[in-house]
């Protein structure tokens, strides 16, 4: 309940708005329910959100709010997971645990020095609430409870097609361990399988649609695959974490520590997954690694617990060196953390102006008489970057919405320009060509 009164906060007084892929589910959730969805158009298909977003459109236009709500809610939770996975394994003498305490914290804090994680939690993109699930399930296990855990393993799933490895391992493992549990295994995949491949099949030109749009993503690496993919990931977070999270494996290794070793398993498992997608062809984008850059915030804060809780005295010689290493691997991370913080307020006064120029948008369309006053007058055309924002204020689907305004200028058939100024946050211009009816030429 604390969680989504923060979340609410935060999205109120920071202001932003959510970014092309969030507006695109949020036509898909209205198209849904008026049965007219297409998922050929971008974004590319995920059902994770498609949860949340088809019983919010019922809600009208706070569809928009309860989605940023929730977004925020679930991603800032990575925070609490993290530091119990990380107190949980530490498991410190009475003595300790106020330090330990202090360690699990800091160990959850660190998820959020991902890089540009709070840009995604602030235009409510769906891979820091992924990175949530992902923990929230491991925490779930260690809790012994596993349905639970399976349960969010499969939202997780729902999400991004690299977790689908990690549930199935789960699966196996429940299959054997917790019979009871076999029902549940199998109705998993049938959600699975059902909503990443049975909606496309039926609002699409392929079951598969999402794999084949992540084909033609410029941003996909076009050589030096395996240590491009890998810079990729090793640049996400500061490097003191990452030689922290080395230090962890080594005293984990050395104490046979197989709750460290198996999460970091689970992050070389995950980039092995990744670069193999790479090298099929898929982007391979930074923030389809977040998932194993906050395991490695975990991994980290283990290895600085150790070296603070397991030293017999700090008075010792081994004492004093392990609280000088942890204390210069902490050090390591600020400048890191004041680079963030400087590049997270440029970027937010951009979402601002970008919040700005979202909103006149709506205000415009109102105005004209709202997007019942577009239909019957062509094909809508925006920028490339707005093309779902302006779907989702037309309540139109985002594959009707064009964006190559040449072609559609130079022939004769009615089209309507949507296109902001150049000026961030100075409005729109609507203008109305090759129109044959008075009610459409008046736009």
């Amino acid at each position: 309940m604390a969680l989504l009164l923060v979340a609410l906060g935060v999205v109120r007084l920071l202001n932003t708005r959510p970014g092309f892929d969030p507006y695109g589910w949020l036509v898909w959730g209205h198209q849904a329910l008026t049965g007219t969805l297409n998922t050929n158009a971008a974004p590319s298909w995920k059902p994770l959100p498609f949860l949340f977003t088809v019983p919010y459109a019922l809600a009208g236009h706070y569809q928009l709010w309860l989605w940023m709500v929730t977004s925020v809610a679930i991603s800032l939770s990575g925070l609490i997971f993290a530091a119990r996975i990380t107190y949980r394994v530490l498991d410190p003498r009475p003595q300790r645990r106020r330090v330990a305490l202090a360690v699990a914290i800091a160990a959850g804090l660190a998820v959020y020095l991902i890089n540009q994680y709070w840009h995604y939690i602030l235009s409510d993109q769906s891979d820091p609430m992924i990175v949530s699930l992902c923990l929230a399930a491991i925490d779930c296990h260690q809790c012994r409870r596993y349905r639970w855990a399976f349960s969010l393993a499969v939202l997780a799933g729902l999400g991004r097609p690299e977790m689908w490895a990690f549930t199935g391992l789960y699966t196996l493992w429940a299959w054997r361990s917790v019979p009871g549990m076999r029902r549940w295994l199998v109705g998993g995949w049938v959600v699975i399988v059902a909503l990443w491949f049975g909606i496309p099949a039926l609002t699409s030109r392929s079951p598969f649609v999402a794999a084949d749009n992540a084909f033609y993503s410029g941003r996909r690496l076009h050589h030096d695959l395996v240590f491009g993919t890998i810079g990729r990931y090793l640049d996400l977070m500061p490097h003191g974490l990452e030689v922290a999270a080395l230090v962890s494996i080594v005293l984990a290794v050395w104490r046979r520590d197989r709750t460290t070793l198996a999460l970091a398993g689970a992050i070389v498992l995950w980039m092995a997954i990744e670069i193999a997608f790479v090298i099929h062809g898929w982007p391979g984008v930074p923030r389809y690694m977040f998932e194993p850059a906050g395991l490695l915030a975990v991994v980290a804060g283990i290895g600085v617990g150790r070296l603070l809780i397991d030293p017999p005295r700090l008075a010792t010689p081994v004492g004093v060196g392990a609280a000088a290493v942890a204390a210069a691997l902490v050090l390591s991370v600020i400048p890191a953390v004041v680079y963030q913080a400087r590049w997270e307020r440029h970027d937010l006064g951009h979402q601002r102006l970008r919040t700005r120029t979202i909103n006149l948008l709506a205000s415009e369309v109102a105005g004209v008489g709202g997007p019942a006053r577009f239909h019957g007058c062509g094909e809508p055309l925006t920028r490339l970057e707005y093309q779902s924002m302006v779907a989702w204020t037309l309540r139109d689907n985002v594959a009707t919405i064009g964006f190559k305004y040449g072609p559609a200028i130079a022939s004769t058939r009615p089209i309507v320009l949507i296109t902001p100024y150049p000026a961030a946050g100075s409005g729109w211009l609507i203008q109305a060509l090759h129109q044959r009816t008075a009610r459409c030429r008046s736009l």
